[in-house]
């Protein structure tokens, strides 16, 4: 086998998700089965550089993991030849220009979303990126769920007939920060730092439809902050700027009716996180990030509405469903679609979650907000470059 090396810059790494899906789960998860097989008689090996503002964290994450390499000056990193990718997963306010810049420099870049704060932002970053020749990606890691994964494999053989709605239910309760510590940060509740669940998840909605139910073609939002006052890392009380709920309807190119609620103030009362029931003429599902459970219309009971029975009295209705088995073995969601990045990059393999997909979860969500502003349902045109 031959080794070949690939430098990937990490800007944002010292955050939640940047250290522990991208970091931690998916590049040094590769370099511990001994780096990336390509097939060809070569394996790729990631090198990390760790880019971020806070030496102090950069240092200690570093030292943690065996590493030798971070910078808080990302233009020396960019103006770095041997950097061949850069991958951004900070705040979303700083996106923006450092993609540009890493863009400029002539790096590959894969990023997390919101790609940028607005549409035209977003399509700018995918133009920039067709111009100057690079590769470009998209994290979309609900895709590459167990339970969606077995979803689109229903919907692959057939199973539903004709979809006719999805359902879908995220979120949980996020602590307010006064009396018990909160688990995300405090910027996700600014909207001036570009925080709010619809920028946030309208973007994963908008590819998980689009991928396995057909194009959004409309949306109608409603909004709210439900926690107005939370308190920050350093315990000092703020204002909520951002919406903290999010409750859209969304028509679906084919008819399909997509309903999708999103909270940071709800308590669970599910099987999983999020889970999304979809609804067919032949058949039911409702997955979730690792499970999936099917009624096939030949199993369907007929229900009868009496609620003079007591709870408990007859069959459970979840026991009516059957659980969809593996039938595979399911590597992490953000690791997957690094590997398949990175085959992208160095074997020029097929890959469309890039920045136009990603402008799509941007127009999305801005047209969401609007929709919650305005009252009243918007159509969602087709995004092009």
């Amino acid at each position: 086998m031959t080794r070949r090396t690939v430098r990937i810059a990490m800007n944002g790494v010292t955050g939640r998700m940047g250290y522990r899906q991208h970091l931690v789960r998916s590049i040094l998860a590769l370099r511990e089965q001994g780096g990336l097989d390509l097939g060809n008689g070569e394996v790729l090996w990631p090198e990390p550089v760790l880019v971020g503002r806070r030496e102090h964290a950069l240092r200690a994450l570093a030292e943690r993991h065996g590493l030798t390499e971070w910078s808080t000056d990302l233009d020396a990193v960019l103006a770095d030849d041997t950097i061949d990718v850069y991958f951004d997963a900070q705040v979303t306010s700083a996106r923006v220009d450092a993609l540009t810049k890493a863009i400029a420099a002539g790096k590959h870049v894969y990023t997390e979303k919101p790609t940028a704060a607005d549409l035209a932002g977003a399509l700018e970053l995918a133009r920039l990126a067709e111009a100057k020749g690079i590769r470009h990606g998209v994290v979309q890691d609900k895709l590459f769920l167990p339970g969606l994964r077995k979803l689109k494999r229903l919907i692959d053989g057939g199973f539903f007939g004709e979809i006719l709605s999805v359902r879908g239910e995220f979120g949980y309760w996020v602590f307010e920060g006064d009396w018990q510590e909160a688990q995300r940060p405090s910027w996700n509740y600014r909207s001036e730092d570009g925080g709010g669940i619809v920028v946030d998840m309208f973007p994963h909605w908008e590819y998980v439809l689009h991928e396995l139910f057909g194009r959004v073609t409309s949306v109608t939002a409603q909004v709210a902050t439900h926690i107005p006052r939370r308190w920050d890392e350093r315990g000092e009380a703020y204002e909520a700027t951002a919406d903290d709920a999010a409750y859209g309807i969304f028509q679906l190119e084919g008819g399909a009716i997509a309903q999708i609620n999103s909270s940071w103030a709800v308590r669970v009362n599910r099987d999983e996180l999020v889970e999304f029931q979809v609804d067919g003429t032949h058949g039911s599902a409702v997955a979730g990030l690792r499970g999936c459970r099917v009624q096939h219309r030949s199993a369907t009971p007929k229900p009868v509405w009496n609620p003079d029975i007591p709870l408990g009295a007859g069959e459970s209705f979840r026991d009516q469903w059957q659980e969809v088995p593996d039938n595979a073995e399911f590597d992490n969601g953000f690791k997957a679609q690094w590997e398949l990045f990175l085959r992208h990059v160095y074997l020029g393999e097929s890959y469309h979650w890039d920045l136009l997909a990603g402008a799509r979860g941007v127009q999305l969500a801005e047209l969401g907000l609007r929709s919650a502003a305005e009252g009243r349902r918007l159509d969602v045109p087709e995004v092009t470059l």
